[in-house]
């Protein structure tokens, strides 16, 4: 139930929450949730994602199976090289997605919120690969901010600077084997560490250590999922619902929770489905090797809804925080900085419905309240005023002015020259 991790984690937990990631509990904050978000944009953070699956998979077919299960294209992918694997199902819609890197020329590691669409469809065909779950014994910290290179350089004893975006290598910290990969979920310069369960507690302390004069903080989980949407990036199982879980290949995702917000869904459980040129995923054009999914892309014609950032008007969520204070009636309050879990609000435009916001979010670096949203490309010009409903069917809405704001809403720092620092 608790990381790897756990017991060096605990031992500055002062407040003793927790809040379920997936399968983990982690520390909800270890100092205040506001301190936490800006760290990776003021000095650096060191954070756990061990809750992540990872399955390592090998055999004389396994790149022609990832190719066919994904609709990248992996025609030059090199070892170490990490690549998003975007996996659609027979309609087109993303069934799931995440890390795939590359270790050998027939050895690769996927990481994701869920690997069993990926088992699941290796189960159904006659491929000669093997795919073993490697979760249990494989923690993944994030290591993210403009001073995670000097905190990990000075935790593993050397310069990491050959390490380029989007890929990676090994080292060790403190003895112990890691692999440094080089990402960007924060949309700053930024890492993250795979190693062994068994090692965990060491290397989180050590990267704690190694930090302390380059301003690290531990980043606890109400904090953890701010910077996706700082960044733009759409979360699975927040922003959207993968089309894997209404099949046998996704047994164990999203066992717990509700869907929270005021979008009503009008053709069921497919409106909460996202097609991957409505995340900004899609190509310019379709690969043209053979994958699972192709068939349904090349049928239909560009995505009329797009993803875009929305700027929540200061004045209206201001009435929804403090009205408590009034004697007005009560709306649903906002979780601060945000709901963890999935959230879905309409937005309309006119009157009329345009689009879904996700992720509402209070973000300490912007001083603004943001969202993710998908809407029609009619009404995405930068600037464009939207209207997004407040609160639950049933509950006394309200309703919220929001500007359509270019993604990503801060400046993408992912790709930084290190060997210029």
């Amino acid at each position: 139930m608790f990381s790897p991790a756990a017991a060096a984690q605990d031992e500055v937990n002062e407040k003793g929450g927790f809040g379920r990631f997936a399968q983990l509990l982690l520390p909800l904050e270890y100092t205040n949730w506001v301190e936490e978000n800006r760290a990776h944009v003021q000095s650096c953070y060191i954070g756990d994602w061990t809750s992540l699956n990872k399955v390592s998979v090998r055999g004389r077919e396994a790149l022609k199976f990832l190719a066919w299960a994904g609709m990248n294209d992996l025609s030059r992918f090199e070892i170490g090289q990490i690549r998003h694997h975007i996996q659609l199902d027979e309609n087109g819609w993303i069934a799931s997605e995440g890390v795939l890197y590359r270790l050998g020329e027939e050895e690769f590691v996927y990481t994701a919120g869920s690997c069993d669409w990926l088992c699941w469809q290796l189960s159904r065909g006659n491929w000669d690969v093997e795919i073993a779950d490697i979760s249990p014994e494989t923690f993944i910290f994030g290591v993210q901010g403009p001073t995670s290179l000097p905190t990990l350089e000075k935790a593993t004893g050397e310069s990491l600077r050959d390490i380029g975006f989007n890929r990676t290598r090994p080292a060790r910290i403190g003895g112990a084997p890691v692999r440094v990969l080089r990402t960007g979920i924060s949309g700053e310069l930024g890492y993250e560490l795979h190693g062994s369960a068994d090692d965990a507690n060491e290397i989180w302390s050590a990267v704690v250590a190694a930090g302390e004069q380059f301003g690290i903080r531990r980043l606890g989980f109400r904090a953890q999922p701010v910077q996706h949407i700082e960044a733009g990036i759409a979360t699975n199982g927040l922003d959207y619902l993968p089309a894997a879980i209404i099949t046998p290949g996704a047994p164990r995702q999203f066992r717990r929770g509700s869907i929270g917000g005021s979008f009503v869904p009008a053709q069921g459980i497919t409106d909460y489905f996202r097609k991957p040129g409505e995340l900004g995923w899609g190509p310019r054009r379709i690969p043209p090797h053979d994958f699972l999914g192709r068939d349904a892309l090349l049928a239909e014609p560009e995505p009329t809804r797009t993803l875009v950032g929305l700027t929540w008007n200061r004045t209206d969520v201001a009435e929804v925080l403090t009205s408590m204070l009034t004697g007005e009636e009560l709306p649903e309050q906002m979780e601060l900085p945000r709901r963890l879990g999935p959230s879905f609000d309409q937005v309309l435009f006119a009157g009329n419905p345009v689009g879904v916001s996700t992720g509402r979010t209070l973000s300490a670096n912007l001083r603004a309240t943001i969202s993710l949203g998908v809407v029609d490309r009619r009404h995405a010009a930068p600037g464009t005023e939207l209207i997004i409903i407040w609160g639950r069917p049933g509950t006394p809405q309200r309703r919220i002015r929001a500007t359509v704001t270019e993604l990503p809403f801060k400046p993408d720092n992912r790709r930084v020259d290190v060997t210029t620092l």
